[in-house]
């Protein structure tokens, strides 16, 4: 987790307090698993631009949060996703990828929902 991040994001939603914060990452750990649920259903049914749209989704509000390694994560997966899919038979690729990428997505963002738990609750009185 990228710290700054988390107090950048504090300092910009500073209206009320921390209200505006919490509730931020709160939404972002509560949509968390339909993220998932959206990257694995387009990757094992080959479906390009819904596997693309996701791996961008996951990438950008993990970095809205300062989850860097998901983000990372999500980074890589876009980046074979626009390379290797575009030249290759994507119902071969993209399942491939799936077994690829969805495991330790899955294990990161659980991580990450440990790391930032405390920011969606009371606790982010820091």
């Amino acid at each position: 987790m990228d710290q700054s991040v988390l107090d950048r994001l504090k300092e910009e939603l500073n209206h009320d307090g921390d209200g505006y914060t919490r509730i931020f990452v709160a939404n972002f750990l509560n949509f968390l698993p339909h993220r998932h649920e959206r990257l694995r259903l387009a990757l094992t049914t080959g479906d390009l631009q819904g596997a693309v749209d996701a791996a961008l989704s996951l990438k950008t509000s993990a970095q809205m949060v300062g989850a860097e390694r998901l983000a990372a994560l999500a980074m890589d997966l876009e980046a074979e996703l626009r390379s290797e899919a575009t030249r290759s038979d994507v119902t071969a690729v993209l399942p491939r990828l799936a077994v690829t990428f969805l495991k330790p997505a899955i294990k990161c963002s659980r991580q990450t929902i440990d790391s930032l738990s405390p920011y969606g609750s009371e606790d982010f009185k820091r």
